[in-house]
């Protein structure tokens, strides 16, 4: 293995880690936004429900207005009926008098509307604002659950970079350099490690003679993938531990001589 190779491989562990590490702080911005349009939602409710009531005051003014005036005109044409000289006259005013009492009805039943309307507004008001409050809760309780978590991936991150600067003061500089352009391109990867036969991040075939030599204690060069550019590597996971001392006892049981260490002379 050549000998910087290995401090690359953790140099690529802490910089994979380091970018989990950034785009989970890259999500906090997110997350409070959301908080904050939930917060900004509710209030705009509360805003418009207080429009709308206010809307329907004017309104029931407005009628309350239109209905005495109709009254009104209908008084002054009742107070006229006596003094007319004609059946034309007299007919003709009471149309007038019937027409203005026909106008006060309409009047007064678009103020019973707006009177009932106004009622469901004010409660539409009520509703906003404990809604408003509730959901103001629960943001300044998710907004402190978001900085605790943020300060901690803060903290994670700077421990992060400080293993970093550690593995990176183990290998020479322009071969930090070349490792830095080939992540660069590659979304912070620079290593691949060999799985089968072929790379492990683009999956392009490896030619045996470079496995073979990635497989030797005894070389110290560097490959690259012939697709990727990244720097290859090989990991032997074949080692696992030995047979334990049952089935060696098993298999005395079962017949079969059991195996005697051959002595050094």
């Amino acid at each position: 293995m050549h000998p910087h190779l290995k401090s690359l491989i953790e140099l690529q562990a802490v910089d994979f880690r380091l970018i989990g590490i950034r785009e989970r702080l890259a999500r906090f911005p997110k997350s409070l936004a959301e908080v904050e349009g939930r917060v900004t939602a509710a209030r705009q409710k509360v805003t418009a429900a207080k429009e709308a009531l206010l809307t329907g005051q004017k309104e029931r003014k407005t009628y309350e207005m239109d209905v005495e005036q109709w009254k009104e005109r209908a008084k002054k044409y009742r107070n006229q009926s006596g003094e007319v000289k004609t059946n034309e006259a007299y007919k003709a005013l009471l149309h007038e008098i019937q027409n203005a009492e026909d106008e006060v009805a309409k009047a007064e039943d678009r103020l019973l509307e707006r009177m009932v309307s106004g009622e469901e507004y004010d409660r539409q008001v009520k509703a906003a604002e404990a809604a408003v409050k509730e959901i103001e809760a629960t943001a300044n309780k998710e907004r402190q659950a978001i900085q605790a978590e943020y300060n901690a991936t803060q903290k994670e991150l700077a421990a992060a970079e400080a293993v970093r600067a550690a593995a990176i003061a183990a290998v020479p500089e322009d071969l930090v350099d070349h490792y830095e352009r080939i992540a660069k391109r590659h979304g912070g990867i620079a290593l691949a490690e060999i799985r089968g036969e072929g790379c492990g991040q683009c999956g392009v075939h490896i030619r045996p003679h470079v496995i073979q030599q990635l497989q030797r204690d005894s070389n110290e060069g560097f490959f690259h993938c012939e697709t990727c550019t990244r720097i290859l590597y090989y990991a032997d996971h074949s080692a696992a531990p030995g047979p334990p001392a049952a089935s060696a006892s098993a298999a005395a049981s079962a017949g079969d001589p059991p195996v005697t260490p051959a002595r050094e002379n």
